[in-house]
């Protein structure tokens, strides 16, 4: 039996948990490596190695999730918003996504990061300059026109409403050509 064969066997219900449970899979072993690299070599370099795994991986991340939902060369906001809902943190995060005109302001109202590192007395994730390179780079992957900026994230916390908080602007070609 081939893996298609073999998912067919469950029901939708029985799939939406698998998707949780690999997605909690896929965190797990983030966190693990990275953890890894933290004990023995300190903050500093487990966070250098986090960057370069994410600036490879939210690029292969995003440029799935836009085949997959068809979403053209031009997807605007409505099409990130698409997008950022099914990555893999969208399975075990809560989000909040408000979009206003040409810009997009996602939240995650809660992080199982976090979480975790509190529950085994580890210090919070510094987490604002890989999200900087994370959240730009899957922005950029689905339409090159948007720009990420941080309202708020570890260690820079502005809003205690969520966890982290970015701001997507879709540029337009006038601001391109004129340097606005």
């Amino acid at each position: 039996m081939n893996n298609y064969e073999n998912l067919l066997q469950y029901t939708k219900e029985e799939l939406i948990e698998l998707i949780e449970i690999y997605s909690k899979n896929w965190l797990a072993l983030d966190g693990v490596w990275f953890q890894s690299v933290e004990r023995k070599l300190g903050m500093d370099e487990a966070m250098y190695h986090d960057a370069e795994a994410w600036k490879r991986f939210t690029a292969i991340e995003a440029k799935r999730i836009k085949a997959f939902l068809k979403l053209g060369e031009h997807p605007g906001t409505e099409g990130l918003a698409k997008a950022l809902k099914l990555r893999f943190y969208a399975n075990i995060n809560n989000d909040d996504i408000v979009i206003n005109g040409n810009t997009l302001t996602y939240s995650a109202v809660n992080c199982r990061v976090q979480t975790a590192r509190k529950r085994k007395g580890m210090p919070f994730h510094p987490c604002k300059s890989v999200g900087l390179i994370e959240y730009s780079g899957f922005a950029s992957a689905i339409y090159d026109r948007f720009v990420c900026e941080c309202v708020s994230c570890y260690p820079d916390i502005t809003d205690d409403t969520c966890c982290c908080k970015w701001k997507f602007t879709l540029k337009s070609r006038l601001s391109e050509i004129s340097g606005i």
